[in-house]
């Protein structure tokens, strides 16, 4: 019966994406000017969003849930890493994403690539981000999924747009386990 209890399998809310093949890789620079890659962050459950700080509804709100499940984890939030990464990287410098970041969530870290970065962390996750690529046109296109990392750095869940705050607090919890 213990031996049960400790090998459960988790039950997530989000889309449990366990053994997917993608995970990040590229180095970015955080809103602080330090190069990080997921690495940096072994040890701790990641919350992996993709987004643009003009954003005038998905990015806030999402970034609002997030800073929401922050609380509802009380003490365990300090497991938890959650980084925006900018779809938008010719308007979104550094300074403006770390006020942006910072003010839903002082734990928050901004990444920020190059274009060719931008690209290839687009890539490796297997979502869309950057401009829509049309002469003229500053649509910024991006998922708005939340992607949940385990402590070792594998991709385990998959939240969908809208996510709520009591949703992505419980499949960190799971993660935390």
């Amino acid at each position: 019966m213990l031996l049960f209890a400790c090998s459960r399998k988790p039950v997530f809310k989000g889309t449990d994406i366990s053994g997917a093949p993608m995970t990040l890789t590229v180095a970015m620079t955080d809103h602080t000017g330090r190069r990080r890659t997921l690495t940096d962050f072994r040890g701790k459950v990641i919350a992996l969003f993709f987004g643009y700080t003009h954003c005038p509804d998905e990015c806030p709100a999402t970034m609002a849930q997030l800073a929401r499940a922050m609380q509802l984890l009380g003490t365990e939030a300090d497991q938890v890493q959650v980084l925006f990464v900018t779809a938008d990287p010719m308007r979104d410098t550094l300074p403006v994403l770390a006020k942006w970041v910072t003010g839903f969530d002082p734990r928050f870290l901004g990444l920020r690539g190059t274009p060719d970065e931008l690209r290839a962390a687009a890539s490796q996750m297997k979502v869309v981000a950057g401009p829509s690529g049309k002469p003229g046109d500053e649509t910024i296109m991006h998922n708005g999924n939340v992607f949940l990392f385990d402590r070792s750095g594998a991709v385990r869940v998959l939240e969908d747009s809208g996510v709520d705050a009591q949703t992505l607090a419980a499949d960190m919890r799971q993660l935390l386990e």
